[in-house]
């Protein structure tokens, strides 16, 4: 049986059961009650009568009757006057039933939100991302995610990859989109989509009618890198592709995040090779071009850890997952 304490301190009352108003206080702490006493005192308060409260208990008169006598001796109250025709609620009585339907609706509340929680109906999700993701299918899929799941708080926070790692490790976030995939024997990642990377150049540079950049046509241009730190990054990705493609990066501009590189793009400081998802987002002053030949592809991972089981996460990561798939 569950312990039951309603609340602390000393009797003083003649009975051992009031101290103020609101508070009821036991006057035996050997016995403490527990919720079937609880519940059989209900019963038997709401009907005024032992047999029917038995009958409703589906419990004999006798074994209901030694239940509130014990209640009442361990209580050190009187809960009921018994008279030759009928029972009535003591004062204490009336008290014990107040509060005791409280407590019940408070216990039933507890395991309905319990539940609730369990099944992933309600409660709460921790979402750290880098900032290309916002450009791909991440607003997808959080919008599929509050049309599933309504009542789950979603906590959405940028980060580049080495802030995903530290909070993903120290248990500030549930799910850490990343590019690429976070390296940990205790993260298990997805692959949600792979894509090419493109060219994002000041609108004021003159194309003509090409619709692809060479990246030898770059030696006089500042390429725009992020993250400056911590390394290695996705800059050092984009660095090794342009180093496999034969093409040595001469000047070069760094910044801290994706919006911060397109921002200089935009005013002329120079061109970023992003994520062809990027492209999506139409940034005025900014233009995309295809690179050809392909110099890479970049991949968005979505990680958790291994030990997370919890439902919010599952129920999020297959519908990442769906989303995925149906979009690309």
């Amino acid at each position: 049986m569950i312990p039951l304490f309603l609340s602390t301190g000393s009797p003083h009352t003649s009975g051992g059961f009031f101290n103020g108003r609101n508070r009821l206080l036991f006057a035996n702490w050997g016995a403490p009650m527990n919720f079937r006493q609880l519940t059989y005192f209900i019963a038997v308060a709401e009907e005024l009568h032992f047999g029917r409260a038995a009958e409703r208990l589906d419990m004999a008169q006798p074994p209901l009757s030694r239940q509130i006598k014990q209640l009442e001796d361990e209580l050190g109250a009187v809960l009921f006057n018994r008279g030759r025709s009928a029972i009535t609620l003591t004062q204490a009585g009336e008290r014990l039933l107040e509060r005791g339907r409280s407590i019940l609706r408070q216990m039933e509340d507890a395991k309905l939100e319990v539940r609730r929680l369990g099944q992933g109906a309600e409660g709460r999700l921790r979402i750290g991302f880098v900032g290309s993701a916002t450009f791909g299918i991440l607003p997808n899929i959080v919008k599929s995610f509050r049309a599933h799941f309504p009542e789950v708080n979603l906590s959405l926070m940028p980060m580049n990859n080495a802030q995903l790692h530290r909070a993903l490790v120290a248990r500030e976030i549930d799910v850490a989109f990343a590019r690429p995939a976070l390296q940990d024997s205790e993260f298990l990642t997805r692959e949600l989509l792979e894509e090419k990377l493109i060219l994002a150049l000041p609108d004021g540079i003159d194309t003509g009618s090409r619709t692809v950049a060479k990246l030898e046509r770059l030696q006089t241009h500042y390429l725009i890198l992020y993250p400056e730190f911590p390394r290695p990054s996705y800059a050092d990705m984009v660095l090794k592709a342009c180093e496999d493609a034969g093409f040595t990066v001469p000047l070069r501009i760094w910044c801290m995040d994706l919006q911060t590189a397109i921002s200089l793009v935009s005013i002329g400081e120079g061109v970023c090779i992003v994520p062809e998802s990027v492209a999506t987002a139409k940034r005025n002053g900014v233009k995309f071009l295809k690179i050809e030949p392909e110099i890479a592809r970049t991949s968005l991972s979505v990680n958790t850890r291994l030990d997370d089981q919890s439902v919010h996460v599952s129920n999020f990561i297959r519908i990442a997952q769906q989303v995925a798939k149906k979009r690309f």
